[in-house]
């Protein structure tokens, strides 16, 4: 079937606001001011959870800007691009680049962000330590100048911080080992369930998952059909494309999943 073009469902779709920008951007540094509040108060016991919702706010920030769907010009979404990697200690730049393959070309040979949904979920679960590793090296590869030297400078950020973590600071160490260790959840959790058994058509190579609790905690990550449908869409415009697109995926015979 034919889907509608963006322009029909829609233009205040593709709208973000001076402030909706700036809350997408800061909300992963408000992250790091209540993980370092928290261990300097003595309550490790939230440090995880306040780590996951770095996680989520970082990949959400990120993932618009790696679609400019937050109105950065050039030079500022070169800067994001790191300052945002930067707080979970990886490679914005090398996202950018295996991001945009994985939407040109899934599913292909040529798409390491896709490779794990064609893995069991112990192998995608397992290959999570390399994950970020062959995506790095993928994008050098590929890279030419300046976009090298960002590769570069982003590569030392996991050595600086974890040296930092060991020489200054016990509660910077326990940060960077989370950040660290987190982000191998990405192929399973990011790339293998909603991606796999995926079919032929655009309307059945993800997933998406309907309800009011997951999609908040996730910033509306989980609206990943839509996300592939429509990637210029900014995250925080994910629910309401869901609900226009609704017919669609009814008459298409396309069943969201349903969490609470």
């Amino acid at each position: 079937m034919t889907l509608p073009k963006l322009s029909d469902l829609g233009a205040d779709l593709l709208v973000t606001t001076r402030g909706r920008r700036a809350l997408t951007l800061s909300l992963p540094y408000a992250g790091i001011t209540l993980f370092a509040s928290a261990w300097l108060a003595g309550w490790w016991w939230l440090t995880p959870l306040i780590a996951f919702g770095i996680f989520v706010a970082v990949v959400t920030a990120t993932h618009d800007v790696v679609h400019r769907s937050l109105g950065l010009g050039r030079r500022p979404t070169e800067w994001a691009l790191f300052l945002l990697g930067a707080v979970l200690l990886e490679s914005g730049h090398a996202y950018r680049a295996t991001h945009l393959q994985h939407h040109r070309t899934f599913p292909s040979d040529d798409d390491p962000e896709g490779y794990p949904a064609n893995l069991s979920a112990v192998g995608a679960l397992l290959y999570g330590p390399v994950f970020l590793i062959r995506l790095w090296w993928w994008a050098y590869r590929r890279g030419r100048g300046s976009q090298r030297l960002w590769l570069l400078a982003e590569a030392a950020l996991p050595f600086a911080a974890v040296a930092a973590g060991i020489t200054l600071s016990r509660g910077l160490l326990v940060y960077a080992v989370m950040m660290i260790v987190g982000s191998w959840v990405y192929p399973l959790l990011t790339v293998h369930l909603p991606h796999r058994h995926y079919g032929d058509t655009p309307l059945t190579q993800t997933r998406t998952l309907r309800g009011r609790v997951v999609p908040a905690l996730f910033l509306e990550l989980t609206y990943h059909l839509e996300h592939h449908l429509y990637p210029q869409v900014p995250s925080h415009r994910l629910a309401r494309l869901a609900r226009r697109l609704d017919p669609v995926l009814d008459e298409a015979g396309v069943k969201p999943w349903k969490v609470i």
